[in-house]
C-alpha cells in the first residue's frame, strides 16, 4: 500500500497539470493545434534525439521500437475485426486505433520519468518511436480506410521531423560525437518544457470537445485493449525474455510495463473528429481512460515492481 501511495503522489502533479490545461483551453480558449505544432516539430525531436544519443545502442535497444510496433500493429488488426461485428460506420476503424494506440509521448514519458527517474528517457524515446511509426502506418491506414493512399501514407511520414531525429541521433551515438557541457545545460529547458505542455495538451484536447457520448460496449472494449490485453501480451515477452531471451534489464521490462497501460493516444479525437467517427465517443475514453490510468499504473508498477 506504501509503494501504491508514493506512486500516486508523483502522479497527482502531472494531472493538474491536465486539468490546467482543460481550465485555459475551456475558459481562455487557448489553442491546442497551436501547442501541438511546437511539440511536434521543435521539442518532441529534440526529446528524442536526446533519448538515442545518451542511451547505450545495441541488438536489445534498437529491437524497443520494433517489438512495440508489432505489438500495436497486432491488437489494431484484432480489435478491428472484433469492431467490424459490432459496428457498420466508421467507429470500427477509431475503435482499432485506439486499442493500438498509446499515450506514449505526452503521458508516459513524463510518468516514466516521474517513477523511475530521467536516466530512462532514452528507452522510452525509442519505445515512442514505435508508436508514431504505428500511427502513421497501421494506425493510419485502418482509421482511414479507403481514403488515403500509400504515397499519402509515406508523405505523411517523410514529414514527421521525429524520424530524422532518431536517425542523426543514432549517428552521432554511433561515432561517439562529442555535445559539450552546453548542449546538457540546453537540453534541460526541452525536457521540462515537453513534460509541461505535453500534459497540457490532453487538458486542452479534452477542453475542446463540446460534449460527451457515453457508448458502454465502446468504452468495455477500449478498456479491455488498453488494460487487460496490453499489459498481458507484454508481461508474457517479458516473462519471455527473463527464461529465454535475456535481451532486455530489470529496468527495461519496468519501462515496457508501464508503457503497455498508459492510457489512448489524444490523437484519437483528432483521427475521429476528420473521420466523422463520433469524435464524442472518443473523447470520453481517452478522459476515461486517462483517469483510469491515475489508480491502474500505480496499482500494477507496485504490484509487479
Amino acid at each position: 500500500m506504501e509503494i501504491f501511495l508514493n506512486l500516486l503522489i508523483k502522479l497527482i502533479p502531472l494531472y493538474i497539470i491536465i486539468f490546467l490545461g482543460f481550465i485555459v483551453g475551456r475558459y481562455f480558449k487557448a489553442k491546442k493545434e497551436t501547442l501541438a505544432s511546437i511539440l511536434i516539430y521543435t521539442i518532441a525531436p529534440v526529446i528524442v534525439f536526446h533519448g538515442v544519443v545518451t542511451t547505450k545502442i545495441d541488438l536489445a535497444t534498437l529491437s524497443l521500437p520494433v517489438v512495440f510496433f508489432v505489438v500495436c500493429s497486432f491488437i489494431c488488426l484484432l480489435y478491428y475485426q472484433i469492431a467490424k461485428k459490432i459496428w457498420f460506420d466508421a467507429t470500427k476503424n477509431i475503435l482499432a486505433f485506439a486499442a493500438g494506440s498509446g499515450n506514449t509521448g505526452y503521458f508516459g514519458l513524463p510518468v516514466a520519468v516521474a517513477i523511475f527517474g530521467e536516466k530512462i528517457i532514452g528507452f522510452v524515446a525509442l519505445i515512442i518511436l514505435a508508436f508514431i511509426l504505428y500511427e502513421n502506418t497501421v494506425g493510419f491506414f485502418i482509421t482511414a480506410r479507403g481514403r488515403h493512399t500509400i504515397k499519402e501514407s509515406l508523405i505523411k511520414i517523410v514529414k514527421l521531423p521525429a524520424i530524422y531525429a532518431f536517425i542523426l541521433g543514432l549517428l552521432v551515438n554511433i561515432y561517439g560525437f562529442p555535445l559539450g557541457q552546453l548542449y546538457y545545460e540546453f537540453i534541460n529547458y526541452f525536457r521540462g518544457a515537453y513534460t509541461v505542455l505535453g500534459m497540457m495538451l490532453i487538458g486542452l484536447g479534452l477542453a475542446s470537445v463540446k460534449k460527451y457520448e457515453f457508448d458502454f460496449k465502446f468504452i468495455i472494449i477500449i478498456f479491455s485493449a488498453k488494460f487487460l490485453l496490453w499489459p498481458i501480451i507484454i508481461f508474457s515477452l517479458i516473462v519471455l525474455d527473463s527464461y529465454f531471451l535475456n535481451l532486455y534489464s530489470q529496468s527495461i521490462h519496468k519501462i515496457m510495463m508501464l508503457i503497455s497501460i498508459v492510457p489512448i493516444a489524444a490523437n484519437t479525437v483528432a483521427y475521429a473528429t476528420i473521420l466523422r467517427a463520433h469524435p464524442e465517443k472518443a473523447s470520453l475514453a481517452v478522459l476515461m481512460t486517462t483517469l483510469f490510468a491515475l489508480f491502474y499504473i500505480p496499482l500494477i508498477t507496485s504490484l509487479l515492481f
